[in-house]
């Protein structure tokens, strides 16, 4: 098989959540606990940092990344999903795993892949484990795909567990109050091992504490916690509340015995995109007219962004806009400008919306567009409307984005 086979098998013979919605999701991590064994349990070969949370863990993931990077540590980064090519989910350094490791890796195995019925994330989680170990790295920093409890991730012991903030998203499978989501993210905090969550927020204090109480783990909230201001290479102003939480992970890690100097963690933060290679967070793909892409698509993290965009100096504002099919438009289209034309586009997965019918939906709520055929053909179109002077936004989805960049 070449990689492009694999890669086929892959997306065409098991459920990907990020692409076929809620008949994707797992119950349990039994399957997760099975491949462990299988492989010899790698997740117990090298220490680790945990990630979660609504909006922000990937964007803290790389973050942590770099700066354990600039300290001089071997560091593999696990997230989801890719934008571009899926090893971008599993690097070492900055550098993603090799095409000829993915192959290997899924021929060697597919027969029990197969046989247990893996869903594409428990696979992908179980090669991303295997690598680590078998590059015999110093930490892994693992980001949660959904939730916590029951992510596939959920296997490992890690140095901190981190969650960023909660906000209601994939409600269908969290629960639809933040207390009920909460406790699905709070499910990574293991017995005695410190916890670090980014934002304190009334409705789930309470519930991080009792878990890490039960667990007689060390709770600490970053935002009441950091005092230090430092800048990042990320430009999103919402990156603000990402630094403060890595700089109280940091903190945690330096007690435990990692050398990390306040140099080491000013160049990791000014250099992530260098680092680790993260892309479409507050991304600038062309000038005159300037265009943003940013992967936001729930509340919280649209809220944060449409504010950004509303402080830029613009003649006209276009926005390239596409979502999935599951999306809750109407808990967002408050959130959007009015003042704008939008160009409505599906992303081209499965569960993406059609653009006809989001046009439509958009159009009854008084946002004026029209529908195009492609992601790109909608950019493409907002770029020759553009003036040198207006401003284009491209988001809405992850996929919208991955399409552009």
């Amino acid at each position: 098989m070449t990689y492009q086979d694999t890669l086929n098998w892959m997306f065409s013979q098991l459920p990907m959540y990020q692409r076929q919605g809620k008949t994707a999701f797992k119950n349990d991590l039994s399957n997760t606990l099975k491949l462990a064994e299988y492989l010899n349990f790698p997740e117990q070969h090298f220490k680790s940092i945990h990630v979660a949370g609504t909006n922000g863990k990937g964007s803290t993931s790389h973050m942590l990344a770099s700066v354990l990077m600039e300290a001089g540590y071997k560091v593999g980064l696990y997230t989801s999903p890719h934008l571009k090519d899926f090893r971008e989910r599993i690097k070492i350094n900055g550098k993603p795993v090799s095409k000829q490791f993915v192959i290997n890796f899924i021929k060697r195995n597919k027969v029990f892949f197969e046989n247990q019925s893996l869903s594409f994330f428990e696979m992908t989680v179980g090669m991303a484990f295997d690598y680590f170990s078998n590059q015999q790295i110093d930490i892994a920093v693992i980001e949660v795909g959904l939730g916590g409890r029951l992510d596939s991730t959920n296997i490992i012991t890690p140095e901190v567990s981190v969650i960023t903030n909660i906000g209601l998203d994939h409600t269908q499978f969290l629960g639809d109050t933040l207390e009920k989501i909460a406790f699905e993210k709070a499910g990574i905090i293991k017995p005695k091992v410190p916890v670090v969550i980014g934002e304190t927020q009334t409705e789930t204090t309470p519930v991080f504490r009792d878990v890490a109480k039960k667990n007689a783990s060390k709770i600490t909230f970053a935002d009441q916690e950091v005092t230090d201001v430092f800048k990042s290479d990320l430009q999103g102003s919402y990156q603000s509340k990402n630094i403060i939480t890595v700089l109280q992970t940091i903190k945690e890690l330096q007690q435990k015995g990692y050398k990390i100097s306040k140099k080491q963690i000013q160049d990791g933060l000014l250099h992530v995109v260098k680092n680790t290679g993260l892309l479409g967070r507050w991304q600038q793909i062309h000038s005159n007219p300037k265009v943003i892409c940013d992967t936001a698509h729930n509340k919280d993290g649209l809220t944060y962004v449409m504010k950004q965009v509303s402080e830029e100096d613009f003649e006209t504002l276009h926005i390239v806009f596409g979502v999935v099919n599951d999306k809750d438009l109407v808990s967002i289209m408050h959130l959007l400008p009015k003042k704008a034309i939008y160009y409505f586009c599906k992303p081209n997965i499965p569960r993406g919306l059609e653009a006809h019918i989001l046009k439509d939906d958009m159009n009854t709520y008084g946002f004026q567009g029209d529908a195009y055929h492609s992601v790109n053909e909608a950019y493409k179109e907002a770029l020759s409307r553009a003036n040198t002077n207006d401003f284009i936004f491209v988001g809405g989805s992850t996929f919208v984005v991955a399409e552009i960049i």
